[in-house]
């Protein structure tokens, strides 16, 4: 199992605000339980913890949510290919922070190359979809033309009847 990010938080010390899986669940628009289903799926990282083991999200998992809702809604991802998709960004997020300019020729190559390395993998992922849709958007063209004729074909017998 993923390790726990656990540790005591005083309100008043934190930089950063944290929020309950409740306040989480109402601001991205999902159950409870869709947020732990995805913290087991890998889709979110373990939240960090109060000692009662309540879970704390950061504004970090409240746009992570966010990303995997508008991946599922508007593109039809599966939970795997979201998977794919957002661990790439944090992926190319960690190299642009190691990224520094004085660093070595090789060292920076070596950073672009995986950086265009996981760009390349997402857009596999969309060029995938795009082609599913390209597909589905083909048979149904196919099946307006089929509808097309076989309404002209009634059109003439009702020609041919009135005749």
């Amino acid at each position: 199992m993923a390790s726990r990010r656990t540790q005591t938080l005083e309100p008043e010390s934190q930089e950063q605000a944290y929020l309950q899986i409740g306040e989480v669940a109402e601001r991205t628009g999902v159950t409870q339980r869709t947020l732990r289903f995805y913290e087991e799926r890998g889709l979110l990282k373990p939240p960090s913890r109060l000692d009662g083991g309540f879970r704390l999200y950061s504004e970090d998992d409240v746009r992570r949510v966010e990303q995997i809702k508008r991946l599922q809604s508007l593109l039809g991802f599966t939970l795997a290919e979201i998977k794919e998709m957002v661990e790439a960004d944090e992926v190319k997020m960690q190299i642009r922070a190691s990224y520094r300019k004085d660093a070595a020729i090789s060292e920076r190559r070596a950073k672009l190359l995986r950086a265009q390395e996981v760009t390349a993998g997402q857009m596999t992922v969309i060029e995938q979809k795009l082609a599913a849709l390209q597909d589905m958007k083909a048979n149904l063209a196919e099946k307006l033309g089929h509808y097309d004729s076989w309404l002209e074909s009634l059109a003439e017998q009702e020609r041919a009847q009135r005749a």
